[in-house]
């Protein structure tokens, strides 16, 4: 990977223009690369995550609290696919945002929004197979679908409310107000959050993290899907958010290169989960084979049996 990013020469997006942003230049072997690499991913979360919703919703045999929650994570990891990696995609390889100032605020809201939606449902997640191996006899009675529907508003309201408060108050800038003036380029889409923020977002990624770590440790034994999951977001997320927690107390000195990397480890999260399910869960695939085929659209599908005898 570096010596690919080592391929870049650099230049202004607006050369006859104070404040203009830096474009970097890659070869076009490397572009044509980045862009399927990139791009591989998002196609992954746009059609793969809808395949989970779909076989979830439809099939009565997986209606079940647990399998909700399941949906509505598939739910945010396809809205990231959709609606940031795409637009991400062009700005880390073009190192210029197309799509005006407006539009970066609301990406980057989305961004921060839907990503840590997936770790709040990943971490709900837990909980529930937690209490169904470690008290199975009661589980029916303390997972409930009301409970499951909680764990969901939760995961949903908390993100966005936190993401709005970054991205559109501005008091996540507070103190950093001779950053922002120089991080303002022209064509650029850079969003600059204070340490008090930094931390608070390491925090998000941490506490949810550790729930899982420790939950999962008392039930090693689990379906290795399961824990496969939990291992794929920290391993994706955990580089990502340790550099923005460095970089916030080391002056932003992370290369552009190293800081891509990261970023798009942490989005590519958002596409492994159907690839993990697919691999690991006989049931998804058999139902993906009914999707496909157009199986679901005839009388009584719903009532199929997916697990196996």
């Amino acid at each position: 990977l570096r010596a690919v990013f080592s391929q870049i020469t650099l230049q202004l997006c607006y050369e006859n223009m104070n404040g203009s942003c830096i474009k970097a230049l890659y070869s076009s072997g490397v572009r044509v690369i980045l862009y399927m690499v990139f791009g591989f991913g998002a196609v992954l979360a746009v059609f793969g995550n809808p395949l989970v919703v779909i076989s979830i919703l439809h099939f009565k045999q997986l209606h079940s609290p647990a399998n909700f929650l399941i949906a509505s994570l598939a739910s945010a990891d396809f809205l990231v696919g959709i609606s940031v990696m795409p637009f991400s995609m062009v700005r880390s390889i073009e190192s210029y945002w197309y799509f005006g100032d407006t539009f970066c605020s609301l990406h980057s809201c989305w961004d921060a929004a839907f990503c840590y939606s997936s770790l709040f449902h990943l971490c709900f997640i837990s909980i529930d197979r937690c209490i169904a191996v470690t008290d199975p006899l009661v589980y029916p009675t303390k997972f409930t679908v009301s409970v499951s529907g909680i764990c969901i508003s939760i995961s949903w309201t908390l993100p966005l409310v936190y993401s709005s408060a970054v991205f559109y108050t501005g008091i996540s800038a507070k103190g950093m107000e001779s950053l922002v003036g120089g991080l303002n380029w022209v064509g650029g889409c850079q969003v600059v959050v204070n340490q008090d923020w930094i931390l608070m977002s390491f925090l998000l990624f941490f506490i949810p993290t550790l729930v899982m770590i420790i939950l999962y440790s008392k039930i090693f034994l689990l379906n290795i899907a399961t824990k496969q999951n939990h291992l794929a977001f920290v391993i994706s997320w955990l580089p990502y958010t340790m550099d923005t927690l460095i970089d916030a107390y080391m002056g932003f000195i992370t290369p552009a290169y190293i800081y891509e990397i990261c970023c798009w480890g942490a989005y590519y999260n958002s596409a492994l989960n159907p690839l993990i399910y697919a691999l690991f869960y006989p049931w998804f695939r058999k139902a993906i084979k009914l999707i496909l085929s157009g199986e679901i659209l005839k009388g009584h599908s719903s009532t199929t049996t997916l697990f196996s005898e």
